[in-house]
């Protein structure tokens, strides 16, 4: 029992102190706001918000200003327009808000719509907005010393200029000047509140970063006026991330471009050549259009339309040699031979570097071998033909000799010389004659044949070899045309 009324006790007690300290606590309030009343009342009965606040007209009034960047909102490269959200801190001292804080209850500090005081009207110079676009009407703090920090967020849109060329590898700088629109600088003096733009509070930006954003105070003489100008120009240094052009742009590019040296490996008989280089001509064309679409239409080409330029340059001299050399594989009769510098040259050398063989053929089969080859069964199927003749002729003989009575060939010489026989004979050799004339034409029809057949087989392998080799070239140029790029 004891100790719950201890209890109790102790809690009422930490009860009342809590409330002792909430009555004091509006006490000091409402005394704090009756005093700010009378010191907003005491302030601005006689002040007037249209003139610069100093006592001397001849001194110049300090305004410290100083930027913090939140967020890059857009890059607009094609109309070179950035968008940032900034925050602007411009700090100055007014001789007329002064007070005696003693006078006040230690009251040291009030807040003021900033409206009802004198601003300086620092503008951005480089502004590229059709609206007004400047700092929100926020609060101003007004300190019993005269000093007035006015904060305010503001979106602007700045001229940029945009330098594409080594676009989507590129880093940018773009300017934000400010400075007063009509007090020169014997009427209000810009002053630095920091060496460089605020960049605590920054929001990464998916497709830039900010490396810095240095300031720099500049005192312009305009033609219009004798009087100088100063201003202060915070440079936002700006660098591309490039991992989304690389991956939806490049990539895609390189792996169109290595399809044009495949087109040389294709059959010359598929008839396939020609249109795979004029589709990989149309799929680097729709890539360009679209690099060309979101770039500012300058005289600078942009690194990367310089690779699709290049790369559509090398298949149109690709699609254009595969047409060369499909006119060489489809040499016929009416084609001359192949010339011996190629024989040696393409069909004998070229040919073993770029492993183009034919059926049964080695890499240390030569074109010479070949010739000597074929040459020797010419005569072979000549010689053949002769003993085919000569024994047909022996067994024609032998047949009608046989045919002879009691099949004696040494017959009585008067029945050998008869006027039957010797017809006979007679019409057996015209029909051998005819017979002999008519295996020569075949003979002769399948040499030609034969000649026409590895004269073009011969023009088919120089095709084949130059098909070899470009690839080769085209394949090597795509690879250092993408190392390029991309180091």
């Amino acid at each position: 029992m004891m100790m719950s009324a201890r209890m109790k006790n102790c809690v009422f007690s930490y009860l009342l102190k809590c409330l002792s300290f909430s009555v004091l606590f509006r006490v000091a309030d409402s005394a704090q706001g009756k005093y700010a009343q009378m010191l907003f009342h005491d302030l601005l009965q006689d002040y007037s918000n249209a003139l610069r606040p100093v006592e001397d007209t001849d001194k110049a009034l300090n305004v410290t200003l100083q930027i913090t960047l939140s967020q890059i909102k857009d890059m607009d490269e094609r109309n070179q327009i950035l968008t940032a959200y900034l925050w602007i801190r411009q700090t100055w001292y007014d001789a007329y808000l002064k007070w005696d804080k003693d006078d006040y209850d230690g009251l040291d500090s009030i807040r003021l719509p900033s409206n009802l005081v004198w601003r300086p009207d620092i503008v951005l110079y480089n502004k590229a907005d059709d609206e007004y676009s400047g700092p929100v009407d926020t609060n101003v703090v007004l300190r019993y010393d005269g000093q007035i920090t006015w904060d305010s967020p503001a979106i602007t849109k700045s001229s940029c200029v945009v330098d594409v060329s080594y676009f989507p590898f590129d880093n940018q700088q773009c300017n934000l000047t400010f400075g007063s629109w009509t007090y020169n600088g014997n009427q209000i003096d810009i002053d630095m509140g920091m060496d460089s733009g605020d960049l605590s509070d920054f929001v990464e930006n998916v497709e830039w970063e900010c490396h810095g954003m240095p300031a720099a105070k500049n005192v312009i003489m305009y033609g219009c006026c004798s009087d100088p100008y100063p201003d202060i120009t915070y440079t936002l240094l700006l660098k591309r991330r490039s991992s989304f052009y690389i991956f939806n742009l490049l990539i895609p590019c390189v792996m169109i471009s290595f399809l044009a040296p495949l087109g040389f490996y294709l059959p010359a008989d598929s008839g396939e050549k020609v249109s795979l280089g004029v589709t990989v001509l149309l799929a680097l064309t729709v890539f360009q259009l679209m690099v060309a679409e979101s770039m500012p239409p300058s005289e600078s080409v942009p690194l990367i339309g310089k690779y699709y330029i290049a790369t559509m340059t090398m298949i149109t001299a690709s699609t254009a040699l595969t047409i060369f050399i499909m006119n060489i594989h489809h040499c016929g009769a009416e084609a001359k031979p192949v010339p011996d510098w190629a024989k040696v040259f393409i069909l004998d050398y070229m040919s073993k570097i770029f492993f183009v063989y034919e059926v049964g053929e080695n890499c240390t089969t030569s074109q010479k071998e070949k010739e000597k080859e074929a040459k020797l069964q010419m005569k072979e199927n000549a010689s053949a033909k002769v003993q085919g003749e000569a024994s047909m002729s022996h067994n024609k003989y032998n047949v009608s000799a046989a045919d002879k009575p009691n099949g004696h060939p040494n017959a009585d010489l008067k029945e050998e010389h008869s006027p039957e026989n010797i017809n006979l004979y007679m019409c057996t050799c015209a029909h051998h004659n005819k017979i002999t004339k008519n295996i020569e034409y075949i003979a002769n029809c399948f040499r030609e044949q034969k000649a026409t057949c590895a004269k073009g087989a011969e023009w088919k392998k120089v095709a084949k070899v130059m098909d070899r080799f470009f690839m080769w070239v085209f394949f090597i140029m795509v690879f250092l045309m993408s190392i390029s790029i991309i180091r």
